[in-house]
């Protein structure tokens, strides 16, 4: 058996949750009841060259392992509560596998002195044939002690080489009794849409297992940290198979088995992997170093639409946009500024808040590297030194402001009614006391604030990147965008604690 970490609600289809799961399941050490029985779903039509997939299994099968690990489990509070309390991202997960599948839920013993423990069932590969291996972070998190079976049985104990929550992958290695069978890395930037591939693990703990199928899509984002750019596959996947190696026909590794979209906990065959290509660079630092300190720069970013690009004056909705940037960060220290657009870092291009993600989680901390911004209808180069990424920084908002006058005034061209921000309005909104910019007090349904999504409340900070302090300056600002015949006004919006760029087109006629 085995036990989910952690899922991201994704979407409602048809009335039924669609979750993107990280593969681990859950076993109550002691506890004697069984999951029912699970098969794998077979993929009719998939043929490999020769007419069978087995050379590859019986190659790569042997380096495929079991990953068990140990947690402590909080005393339940009541007899029917799950023994990993109520708070716990286990619990939901454990009662669906236990409570709704009609078998008891495990009780403590009322005089049991000992803290229960709980085992998580996970997969893994043998890159090294001295025992080091590599699996998911989630496998592994917050593991008191892990056990390793190999592909005939032996079962060795592990010790944490070390992990990387951020891209999900972790290093264990364990005392080869003997030189172990190994599978070699490949090549994940070749892999296309349709081509074949076999997903390896344990799903269930009910052994070993072999699916097949094609790769679906590349470059899927599930919104889970800055390295999200999974292998879609169609193989069948479940609890349990976390960890394990997705390999092409020549049986090498071209990703890492990590989670499944589901509306009920099991596989309908979209199932998500960690590419190879990423995951190496990965796993070779936590080998020889133990951890990842990813780079952090301090900005809040958003992408680039038509509307945005042709509000600023760019040629292409391309680059990363600042949407907030934090006091005393490596940005706010290099001059970045709140509207710029993030162009390239170190030289290579930024198209899109994900490649600037992507590049400053790779760099090391205390790098020096160029930035270039657009500012103002001009480009700027910048010099900033990266930071680390300590897990309590946030990138957060910034105050603005100061008085205006209480005055409300008509916008038609974007379709809002404005006002300053009076102490009463302060309030009401429950804004700081330096606060400036022009209320939204009104929103036309029929005009394009309202198609951009503006609504009652929120306060504009800045009009085309020049801040705002009052309801007449706003209007000015719309007036001369209008006169220099741009066909849209990039909006600074905060709302509560939050703050956001928005283009809004102005009307037509």
């Amino acid at each position: 058996m085995s036990v989910i970490l952690r899922r991201h609600r994704i979407a409602a289809l048809v009335g039924a949750a669609i979750l993107a799961i990280p593969l681990a399941m859950p076993v109550i050490a002691g506890n004697n009841a069984a999951l029912a029985a699970s098969t794998a779903t077979a993929v009719p039509g998939i043929v490999a060259p020769g007419g069978s997939f087995a050379p590859i299994v019986s190659a790569d099968k042997p380096a495929v392992v079991t990953i068990t690990t140990t947690m402590k489990v909080d005393n339940a509070n009541s007899d029917d509560s799950s023994p990993f309390g109520d708070d716990s991202p286990f619990d939901e997960q454990f009662r669906q596998f236990f409570g709704q599948q009609g078998i008891p839920i495990p009780r403590q013993m009322p005089q049991q002195r000992q803290a229960p423990r709980a085992e998580a069932l996970g997969s893994g590969f043998v890159i090294t044939a001295d025992g080091y291996i590599v699996t998911n972070n989630h496998v592994i998190d917050h593991a008191i002690g892990i056990k390793v079976t190999l592909d005939d049985g032996t079962e060795v104990p592990a010790k944490l080489v070390g992990t990387d929550p951020k891209s999900d992958l972790a290093v264990i290695k364990i005392a080869a009794p003997k030189p172990l069978p190994t599978v070699a890395w490949g090549d994940s930037d070749r892999l296309n849409a349709g081509d074949q591939i076999l997903a390896i693990g344990n799903p269930f703990g009910i052994g070993t297992t072999v699916t097949a199928g094609i790769v679906s899509a590349r470059g899927r984002d599930l919104h889970s940290g800055p390295y999200d750019d999974f292998i879609q596959i169609d193989a069948p996947i479940n609890h349990g198979n976390s960890g394990g190696p997705l390999v092409d026909l020549e049986g090498k590794v071209v990703g890492i088995n990590t989670a499944i979209y589901s509306p009920n906990g099991g596989s309908v065959g979209v199932g998500f992997a960690i590419p190879s290509d990423q995951a190496q660079k990965v796993v070779a630092k936590l080998m020889k170093d133990g951890s990842i300190e990813h780079g952090f720069i301090g900005v809040q970013i958003q992408p680039i639409t038509a509307d945005v690009a042709g509000a600023i004056g760019l040629d292409k909705p391309e680059g990363a946009l600042v949407a907030s940037v934090n006091d005393d960060t490596p940005a706010a220290r290099a001059g970045i500024e709140t509207g710029d657009v993030i162009s390239s870092l170190g030289g290579q291009p930024v198209k899109s808040p994900k490649d600037l993600s992507r590049m400053v989680a790779d760099l090391t901390p205390g790098m020096k590297e160029n930035l270039t911004v657009w500012r103002r209808g001009e480009s700027k180069d910048l010099r900033i030194t990266i930071g680390g990424n300590e897990a309590d920084r946030q990138q957060a908002s910034a105050d603005k402001g100061d008085k205006s006058v209480p005055v409300a005034q008509r916008v038609p061209t974007i379709g809002v009614g404005l006002a300053d921000l009076t102490p009463d309005v302060r309030q009401a909104l429950n804004l700081p006391r330096r606060e400036s910019g022009a209320v939204i007090e009104t929103v036309a349904p029929d005009k394009p604030a309202a198609d951009a999504g503006l609504q009652p409340g929120d306060v504009i900070v800045s009009v085309n990147q020049q801040p705002v302090k009052s309801a007449r300056e706003a209007k000015a600002v719309f007036a001369e965008a209008g006169k220099a015949g741009h066909k849209s006004v990039l909006l600074l919006i905060q709302r509560g604690d939050n703050q956001t760029f928005v283009a809004v087109p102005f009307s037509v006629g």
